[in-house]
C-alpha cells in the first residue's frame, strides 16, 4: 500500500511539472512585450564589488536591544509551531485550480515544478512578502517532525502577520494566521508590528523579520507563540481575529542603512544572515552583506553586530536576495515579469526566455527567495503564488 502510495504521488508530481511547464510556455510570450522601465531591469548588473569604504561598512553595523515582556494576559500558556500546525483552518490550492490571472505571477523560466495559491478570502487587501522555511530553522529540513513554510504578508496599514504553513504532505498545504506585535508599555498584547515584511529568517527557534521600513531587525521567540482569547481576538490590532499572536523579543537598529531582503546561507561558518538594500531604480549601487549566527544565541547576541563581508551590485530595485557558495542570486522586480540574476567577482547571469531572448523571464513583482538546503529547492512568492523549483534548474537555466 505505502509503495502504490508513493507511486500515486510519482504521477502527480509529474502531471503538475508537466502543467506549470505547459503554464510557462503559455506565459513566454508576455516576455516579449518590454516596456521602458522594465528594460532597465534586463540590464546586466555586472560583477560584484567588494566595499572597502569605511564609512560605507559603518552603515551596517546594527545596534541591539532587548524587549521587555508583556505580563502575560490570563492563565494560557505560550505554545510552539506544532501547536499551531495542528490549528490549521485553511488550505491552499493546487496551481491547476488556481486561474490564470494568479498563475501569471510564476517565472517563465525556469519554470517553478511546485505552486500553490493563496485563497482570496483572508488575503483580500494583503500583499505578499518574504517567505522562510524549516529548511532554514534545522539542516535536517524539520522542525520537529514537521516540514513548514513560513509566508508573510502586511495590509495597506503596514500590519504584518505570517501565513503557519503545514507542508508535510506536498499536495496538501494547510495553514493558519499569526499577528506578529512588537510589546508596548504593560499591554499584554503589544502594538502590531508596522513594516512590510520584505525580509524573514527562521534561525532555530528565532525568526528573524525586517521591521520600521527596513531599518530595524525584530527577533521572535517561536515558542512564545499566544493564543488570543475571546477578547484580544476581537480587539488586538490589528483587530482581524487572528487566533495566534507573537511578541518580538529583541531587535537591531541599523546604523545607515535599510534592509530590503534577507536570507538563510548555510553553506557558510558559521551560518550567516544575508541582506540586501532596496535601492531605488538608478539612485545609487546596491549594498548586499552578511552578518554571523550564533548556534548559542542564549547569552549573547543572535547575530554579530559587524558585516562579515559586503559588496556592491549595479541592480537596482533588489526585491530578493540568496547567498551559496561563492554565487549571490538578486531578484528584481519589474511590470510582469522581473530577472533573476547570479552574480559573483566575474560578472553576471541570468535565464533568457521569449523570441526576443529577454531577461525578464522571473516572477513579477519579485520577492523575497528561501534556499531550503535538505531538498535543493529554492521558495518564493509573487501575487497569490507561492512556489519553488530546485537551486540546480536555476544554476542550469543561467549556463
Amino acid at each position: 500500500m505505502k509503495h502504490r502510495g508513493r507511486h500515486r504521488r510519482r504521477k502527480r508530481g509529474q502531471a503538475l511539472r508537466a502543467f506549470l511547464a505547459g503554464t510557462a510556455l503559455a506565459l513566454t510570450g508576455a516576455a516579449t512585450l518590454i516596456s521602458a522601465s522594465q528594460a532597465t531591469v534586463g540590464t546586466d548588473p555586472g560583477a560584484l564589488k567588494p566595499v572597502t569604504s569605511a564609512a560605507s561598512l559603518a552603515d551596517l553595523r546594527l545596534r541591539e536591544a532587548r524587549i521587555p515582556q508583556p505580563v502575560p494576559d490570563g492563565p494560557a500558556q505560550p505554545v510552539g509551531v506544532a501547536t499551531v500546525l495542528t490549528d490549521a483552518d485553511r488550505s491552499l490550492r493546487a496551481a491547476p485550480d488556481c486561474t490564470g490571472a494568479e498563475r501569471s505571477a510564476l517565472p517563465i523560466a525556469p519554470a517553478a515544478t511546485r505552486a500553490h495559491c493563496w485563497d482570496e478570502a483572508g488575503t483580500e487587501g494583503w500583499h505578499t512578502g518574504a517567505v522562510t522555511t524549516s529548511g532554514d530553522a534545522d539542516d535536517d529540513g524539520r522542525w520537529g517532525a514537521n516540514r513548514v513554510i513560513l509566508s508573510g504578508w502586511s495590509d495597506q496599514r503596514g500590519h504584518s502577520r505570517v501565513a503557519f504553513v503545514d507542508a508535510d504532505d506536498p499536495d496538501r498545504l494547510t495553514y493558519t494566521w499569526v499577528a506578529l506585535t512588537v510589546p508596548a508599555g504593560g499591554d499584554p498584547v503589544g502594538r502590531p508590528l508596522v513594516s512590510p515584511l520584505s525580509g524573514m529568517v527562521w534561525y532555530q527557534d528565532k525568526l528573524l523579520v525586517t521591521g520600521d521600513e527596513g531599518r530595524a531587525l525584530y527577533v521572535y521567540d517561536l515558542d512564545r507563540i499566544r493564543r488570543a482569547s475571546a477578547d484580544t481576538a476581537a480587539t488586538a490590532p490589528p483587530a482581524r481575529g487572528d487566533r495566534y499572536t507573537l511578541p518580538a523579543v529583541r531587535s537591531y537598529r541599523l546604523t545607515g542603512a535599510r534592509i530590503g531582503a534577507l536570507s538563510l546561507d548555510r553553506s557558510t561558518t558559521p551560518d550567516s544572515l544575508v541582506a540586501s538594500e532596496s535601492v531605488p531604480d538608478g539612485d545609487r549601487s546596491t549594498r548586499l552583506w552578511r552578518y554571523a549566527l550564533d548556534d548559542d544565541p542564549s547569552d549573547a547576541g543572535l547575530l554579530s553586530t559587524g558585516a562579515l563581508e559586503a559588496y556592491e551590485t549595479k541592480a537596482a530595485d533588489v526585491r530578493g536576495v540568496l547567498a551559496h557558495r561563492s554565487q549571490w542570486y538578486l531578484s528584481r522586480a519589474a511590470g510582469e515579469h522581473g530577472t533573476l540574476w547570479r552574480q559573483d567577482d566575474g560578472g553576471a547571469r541570468a535565464a533568457r526566455c521569449g523570441t526576443d531572448e529577454t531577461y525578464l523571464c522571473w516572477s513579477g513583482p519579485a520577492q523575497s527567495l528561501s534556499y531550503w538546503e535538505e531538498s535543493g529547492e529554492v521558495w518564493s512568492q509573487s501575487g497569490r503564488m507561492l512556489f519553488s523549483l530546485p537551486l540546480d534548474t536555476i544554476d542550469r537555466a543561467m549556463s
